[in-house]
């Protein structure tokens, strides 16, 4: 698959090293008459990076920048290289790659030629075509070509088709800049230079094999600026943009609010119920501003404003570039498909088309979220086909005949960007007629005599509504435990949500702070990237390639190194949430089997250290842990890393320090705690504050038998708020080293026991503290989503905060200690994908820690670290972001890390001791001079 409605079964991919490979590849497919495709990072949406022979992968190995000339603007780049790789070897000389597709973390640069990829800044630099000098490819009969401007190169009988058709050509193609479809034949016209590159240019892999491609290089503003214009509607937007053209932007892009489900996102746009995002450059940051300040004046919007930092910008633009994912569910949360993903139309008759699109929709009762290239008239959106009922394919083919009849009323183009691939090549011959189809197949001859590059596609295709990747699937929802209550209960929905944007599939993060996907920036494979894995979820579920069901060795083997960061539930624009379906998975796969040793150590740890604790045998414990030979043969027997130091276990609980702390109270006001009898009126007071505390603190097992100095701190300074804490009773347990190693059967009956107990806090409505990121994320998603049958479920998971979260909530007049520190380490990937860091952002501020925290995943990721053939990927996820972040640091900076496993991984790899922000604020209280919380009266508390 790709990221098309399309899927097809290959024979065979191969990872050619170079050229020489390539030739030798299609020389044995040739001989034995099998296709074959060339695929970049698989981001297609027409399904032309799909096939059934061989299909070849140019992203492991040929993926080098050969050479970048600075003085000539230009690059030598094998097909696998990935636009942002060439877009910062370029930026060092100030230069740039034009074409920006909003997958240019992962797009090559031979799926961008193959395609004639256009992105947000066509408006300024034009297509790939425009940007590309020349080109080595290797034709069907396995003849190297050097392509360029003038006939050199070209195979033998093309100039004679073309000379024959000059009439054709000439009057055969509409006049728009983002024309895509079809073959680029009109390059070959000697009053437009005979240009053979720029022909070779969007034919989808099926003339020839890219091997290397000279391109162009632009100089890049020094400073930019962005004018965002909002507008009543997406009409009326796209009816503006056109008219900005003449003010030279670098951009004017377009989206309706449909799109923005955030209302974090909505803050940061002018009112307004569609907005033109209009870029301008400068040499400087004030001239960049002015040129954007003009278009605000000339603009006819509602509202507007102009963003000149540069954080801001990127912040919108990707609410802009995550549309791509976001459009593919509607609002009501049902699927929403790709297949009319890019027409185009000329900019000054979009307007006009929307309508009459938004028509279309509605006469076949269909929904769609427009956006996209406005200033280019090119129009992203995808619609809520049915595309797994008869019914459903069906009304899918008859929309797209007369929506290809509504795009050529309005002389446009199929295709303004991803090319026509499956979904539209059938219907070229509305667009361009017979006798220039029929010129295509002719030329698709001369270079592909045996027709085996990429069949299909473009020329002689096959139907729009045939390979259909759900056509596979069971139609009965699948048995499972967990809830899916995004996707109404349907597991198969729940996989369906990949639709392959391949977000997951870069080599850095997206920003500083996303954790997507650790595995993939340490192994490169695509079997270890969100996408991977539910690609093979997916074939799990339809049974014909992997054909074991939930025992499948190999989808076990591809979630083997999935950390459950849970980063995908945030960073994917879909909310794919592979740690969910690795635990409901290892569930299935071990269900009445024996299961690997780690997960009855590390996955039932919360029995084991309450057995610890019963016994007060913990220093016992920690002792035989120090001597070697004992230590290795325990973790050679539990299944955990020999690299491993294991973390000693605390002498006294916090749940015991907070017990005796309680009853010292409880004695010194004379009462008993748990009648409230007792003498005077103090005494009573202090027994109705136990009974009724202001928040609940709950012991986690981390924080309970291996961090209690994180609990008596976070005690201190809830307290110090003017706070009354209690502890849950015993018992409590989150289940997230259950969830976590496919134990579900088990962590819904200790959820279950959980909420019995908690239930009488729950009626009081009280907010419950989690101090470990990793439990808080449990309480608040895989609770709900075991439990959805009880209604107490729900009421737990909504009282839940981190400890920031509570003392902004609940003591917002409190003043924290002034640390004046700079503060490194990194932000929990579950905090970041699952509760947000707000708060803590804010509470650090007012405490004077300075500095930003890193994204990713420190790699030790509860059990995933310690388990036996995990440690180099563990290691080398710290080595990423967080190691590189705290060794640089000051001597002097605070190493902030909330979750145990952050820390356990700094104190192991790097000798660092991490610290939750509990502790760092307690330290601050105790070294103030008075007891008094500042700036806050007795009647405040």
């Amino acid at each position: 698959m790709d990221a098309s409605n399309y899927r097809r079964v290959p024979a065979a991919v191969v990872a050619p090293r170079d050229g020489d490979d390539v030739a030798a590849v299609l020389g044995v497919c040739r001989e034995r008459g099998v296709p074959v495709v060339a695929r970049g990072a698989g981001t297609s949406i027409a399904g032309q990076a799909t096939g059934v022979g061989v299909v070849l992968d140019f992203t492991r190995h040929m993926n080098r920048i050969v050479s970048l000339d600075p003085d000539a603007r230009t690059a030598v780049v094998q097909p696998g290289v990935i636009l942002d790789d060439l877009r910062a070897a370029a930026a060092r000389h100030g230069l740039t790659f034009g074409p920006d597709p909003s997958t240019h973390s992962r797009c090559t640069l031979g799926g961008m030629i193959g395609n004639n990829s256009c992105g947000s800044h066509s408006v300024a630099w034009g297509t790939t075509a425009d940007n590309v000098a020349a080109l080595t490819v290797i034709d069907g009969l396995g003849a190297r070509r050097r392509l360029a401007r003038g006939w050199d190169g070209a195979p033998e009988g093309l100039r004679p088709l073309i000379d024959g058709d000059l009439a054709l050509l000439r009057t055969g193609y509409p006049e728009l800049p983002r024309r895509i479809s079809g073959y680029a034949l009109d390059a070959l016209l000697p009053e437009n230079g005979t240009d053979l590159a720029r022909a070779f240019c969007g034919s989808e892999g099926t003339l020839g094999v890219l091997t290397e491609a000279d391109v162009r290089l632009v100089e890049a503003p020094r400073s930019r600026a962005l004018a965002v214009l909002g507008y009543a509607d997406e009409s009326a937007a796209a009816e503006a943009a056109a008219g900005l053209l003449p003010h030279g932007p670098l951009t004017v892009e377009g989206m309706a609010a449909d799109l923005v489900r955030e209302t974090s996102q909505k803050s940061g746009l002018p009112k307004g119920g569609a907005w033109l995002f209009v870029e301008t450059g400068g040499t400087s940051p004030a001239e960049a501003r002015a040129r954007a300040e003009r278009i605000v004046r000339a603009a006819d919007a509602l509202d507007a404003s102009v963003v000149d930092d540069p954080a801001g910008q990127r912040a919108l633009w990707r609410v802009r570039e995550d549309a791509s994912g976001t459009a593919t569910r509607m609002a009501d949360g049902s699927e929403a498909w790709p297949g009319w993903e890019d027409c185009a139309v000329p900019p000054a008759r979009l307007g006009a088309y929307l309508r009459d699109f938004r028509a279309l929709l509605s006469d076949h009762d269909l929904r769609g979220t427009p956006y996209g290239h406005f200033g280019d008239g090119c129009i992203h959106v995808r619609i809520d086909f049915d595309l797994l009922s008869r019914e459903g394919v069906a009304r899918f083919r008859t929309f797209s005949e007369d929506l290809a009849e509504l795009v050529v009323a309005h002389g446009g183009s199929l295709s303004g960007e991803h090319g026509d691939g499956q979904a539209r090549a059938e219907l070229l011959p509305k667009m361009y007629g017979p006798g220039l189809v029929a010129l295509f197949e002719r030329v698709k001859d001369v270079w592909d005599p045996a027709g085996l590059l990429n069949p299909g596609m473009l020329v002689r295709p096959a139907p729009l509504d045939a390979d259909l990747r759900f056509a596979p699937l069971p139609r009965e929802p699948v048995d499972v435990v967990f809830g899916y209550p995004h996707d109404g209960g349907d597991f198969s929905a729940a996989v369906r949500r990949c639709v392959g944007v391949a977000k997951c599939r870069t080599s850095a993060p997206g920003s500083p702070s996303a954790v997507m996907c650790p595995s993939f920036r340490v192994t490169g494979e695509e079997e270890h990237s969100t996408r991977g894995r539910a690609r093979l979820l997916h074939e799990m579920l339809a049974g014909e390639v992997v054909t074991d069901g939930w025992r499948s060795t190999e989808v076990k083997d591809a979630l083997d190194l999935c950390l459950s960061c849970k980063g995908c539930r945030s960073d994917c624009p879909v909310g794919v949430d592979m740690a969910t379906y690795k635990a409901e998975f290892l569930h299935h796969h071990y269900e009445g089997r024996r299961r690997p040793a780690a997960h009855y150590t590390m996955g039932r740890l919360p029995r084991w250290l309450r057995a610890v604790a019963a016994t007060r045998t913990a220093g016992v414990v920690n002792a035989l842990a120090r001597v070697r030979p004992l230590a290795a043969l325990g973790k050679r027997i539990g299944g955990i890393a020999e690299e491993r130091d294991v973390p000693e276990v605390a002498p006294q609980t916090f749940r015991r320090w907070w017990e005796r702390r309680t009853r010292v109270a409880g004695a010194g006001a004379g009462v008993d705690v748990d009648t409230g009898a007792g003498a005077g009126a103090g005494a009573l007071a202090v027994a109705e504050r136990l009974r009724r505390p202001e928040v609940v603190l709950w012991p986690d097992t981390f924080t309970d038998h291996l961090s209690p100095s994180v609990g008596r701190a976070a005690v201190a300074v809830l307290e110090d708020a003017g706070l009354t804490v209690a502890v849950p009773p015993r018992g409590v347990c989150c289940g997230l080293t259950y969830v976590s190693t496919g134990q579900l059967d088990r962590a819904r009956a200790v959820l279950r026991g959980t909420l019995d107990r908690m239930e009488p806090l729950l009626d009081a409505g009280t907010p419950v503290v989690v101090l470990e990121p990793s439990c808080a994320a449990a309480l608040r998603t895989d609770l709900a989503e075991l439990l959805g049958d009880d209604p107490r479920a729900g009421r737990l998971a909504a009282s839940v905060r981190t400890f920031a979260q509570a003392v902004e909530e609940l003591a917002p007049r409190w003043q924290p200690p002034r640390i004046d520190r700079a503060a490194v380490g990194q932000t929990h990937c579950h905090q970041h994908a699952v509760l947000g860091d707000a708060a803590e952002r804010r509470l650090r501020t007012k405490a004077g820690l300075t500095g930003e925290l890193t994204g990713g995943c420190c790699g030790l990721a509860g059990n995933f670290g310690f388990e036996r053939g995990h440690y180099d990927v563990s290691k080398a996820c710290a080595e990423e972001q967080l190691l590189p972040a705290v060794t640089a640091a000051a001597p002097e900076a605070v190493v902030l890390a909330d979750g145990f496993s952050c820390r356990t991984q700094l104190e192991q790899l790097a000798g660092v001791r991490g610290r939750h922000l509990a502790e760092v604020l307690a330290e601050g209280i105790a070294s103030r001079p008075s007891a008094t919380p500042r700036d806050q009266s007795p009647d405040d508390r």
